[in-house]
């Protein structure tokens, strides 16, 4: 788990080296951190019925490999291609198998207190991974290479498999019949809804076909799990599931909390690196305050929430971090550095961590312990989905934004030519990019003074009106967490049975 938490936050601190080192683009490494994500979310449930089939251990391991794989193609790779495949399919395909196959395993080979510990230390990793991540992948990137901390990864991998034989498999006493059909359509539903916003943000074509081919499937995938189960055949995953409000909200707030998250985590580095020319320890740095501050709630909430609700914890975590991110909005055009940026982050990351604390027990404790594990897939796969879309969107948005603020500019310029202004239009139209200063000026070395000047001018200000456009991405997915926070305050708490080990569908 914490090498699955440190691999995201080592390639958006790295974003700035990445991109250099391979010769690639912002909005290519962009496109491989979300399409990561994307396949994870897309495969999840898949994956957690593989591993009913062939053995829990097997599909650990299978998973452990696959992100092995990923890891070490990044630590090799020279072109963006090699992390498309091995790194965003192959290693995203890894994590859809050893998600779910974690939980069960976790599930099985624990009973009681130590079970509830295990869970405990498991998401103990992962927010201590996403405390120390941006400062450790900062840190190796800018004094090694962000290749050796690819390379770790495996060996921390490498260690968990040597003491593999300690894990005992888990038996799947359930049924083996598999739903086909309901697999594909939900790969077809999220796959199809954020490759159409990654080819939008590449410039490519069919991206309302891929659009309206997702939002169709995911729309078709809930008549059939309602027909197939109304018939007594098989499904995917149970929608009797969501009769359960509580269960309902809380996978919603899952995926908005994930949402805000991914715009945030690909906005604010590209900020920190492209705009402010940070290297990636300096990133890491200022990004700290949002990651320190989520770890340190989420411990402390998780410890003295005592009496307090957990619906009102939820909608103050999701309140603190919408004030945080609006914060962060006047301060983009006016900060010299990432000291602005501390006191806002905080505050959002302060939000982050209530929600941490208290989404996923929210989620599931309407459920029953026979469907826990399916209930746990769902709530995984909603979480992955919005993480993806929030990298994708937030991502798409910035370089639109871009591309129709700068072109603006450079239209109402009185200093350049009509020629350099319809210039500017056609490089625009086939490539908008996020650039930093410096590299722009190498780029104009041979333009005259004035316009070299007038376009760098440009480029600052159409940056910060980008960016400022993608944070309303996080913004949006807060306010809406919040709206529905305010549903969950009128519902009763979630209640668990008698012996507190067990949570029955409510």
């Amino acid at each position: 788990m914490f090498v699955l938490v440190v691999d995201t936050s080592v390639m958006n601190v790295s974003i700035a080296s990445v991109v250099h080192d391979l010769h690639t683009t912002v909005s290519g490494v962009q496109s491989a951190i979300a399409l990561e994500a994307l396949v994870s979310a897309a495969f999840i449930l898949i994956g957690s019925k593989v591993g009913d089939l062939i053995g829990r251990k097997r599909a650990y391991v299978l998973g452990l490999l696959g992100y092995a794989i990923g890891a070490l193609a990044m630590a090799l790779a020279q072109g963006l291609t090699t992390v498309i495949v091995f790194w965003a399919i192959v290693g995203g395909l890894g994590a859809s198998l050893l998600l779910p196959a974690m939980q069960s395993l976790i599930h099985g080979n624990f009973e009681g207190a130590a079970q509830r510990q295990a869970y405990a230390l498991v998401g103990a990793a992962a927010a201590i991974a996403a405390a120390v991540g941006p400062l450790l992948g900062g840190f190796i990137t800018t004094y090694l290479s962000w290749r050796i901390a690819f390379l770790l990864e495996d060996v921390i991998i490498a260690v968990v498999l040597s003491g593999i034989r300690l894990i005992h498999d888990v038996e799947y006493t359930g049924s083996r019949r598999v739903d086909v059909v309901g697999a594909v359509l939900s790969v077809l539903g999220m796959g199809g809804i954020v490759l159409g916003i990654l080819v939008w943000q590449e410039g490519g074509e069919a991206v309302g076909l891929l659009l309206a081919l997702g939002a169709v499937s995911l729309g078709t995938l809930a008549w059939w799990l309602v027909r197939r189960k109304r018939a007594g055949k098989a499904t995917l995953l149970d929608p009797d599931l969501f009769k359960a409000k509580l269960f309902r909200f809380g996978v919603s707030g899952q995926m908005l909390q994930q949402i805000g998250l991914g715009g945030t985590m690909i906005a604010l580095p590209i900020y920190l690196q492209i705009v402010l020319e940070y290297s990636a320890m300096g990133a890491g740095l200022s990004i700290a305050p949002l990651s320190l501050s989520m770890f340190a709630v989420a411990l402390a909430a998780g410890k003295r929430a005592g009496k307090r609700r957990p619906a009102s914890l939820i909608r103050a975590g999701f309140a603190l971090f919408t004030i945080g991110m609006v914060a962060v909005e006047p301060i983009v055009p006016r900060a010299t550095s990432g000291w602005y940026l501390v006191v806002p982050l905080m505050i959002a990351g302060s939000g982050l961590g209530l929600l941490v604390s208290q989404l996923n027990n929210y989620t599931l404790a309407p459920i029953s312990e026979e469907r826990v594990s399916e209930a746990a897939g769902v709530n995984s796969a909603g979480g992955s989905f919005g993480l993806s879309f929030g990298l994708a969107f937030a991502g798409a948005i910035l370089l639109a934004a871009l591309s129709f603020a700068f072109t603006s500019m450079a239209q109402s310029s009185t200093v350049l030519s009509g020629a350099e202004q319809q210039q500017v239009a056609k490089v625009l139209e086939h490539d908008a990019e996020v650039v930093s200063n410096t590299q722009l000026q190498k780029q104009l070395a041979g333009q005259p003074p004035k316009t070299r000047e007038e376009i760098i001018r440009i480029n600052t200000q159409a940056r910060h009106i980008a960016l400022q456009v993608a944070l309303l991405i996080p913004i949006l997915a807060g306010l809406i967490g919040l709206l529905i926070s305010f549903r969950m305050m009128r519902l009763p708490d979630p209640r668990q049975s008698g012996s507190g080990e067990q949570v029955v569908l409510g």
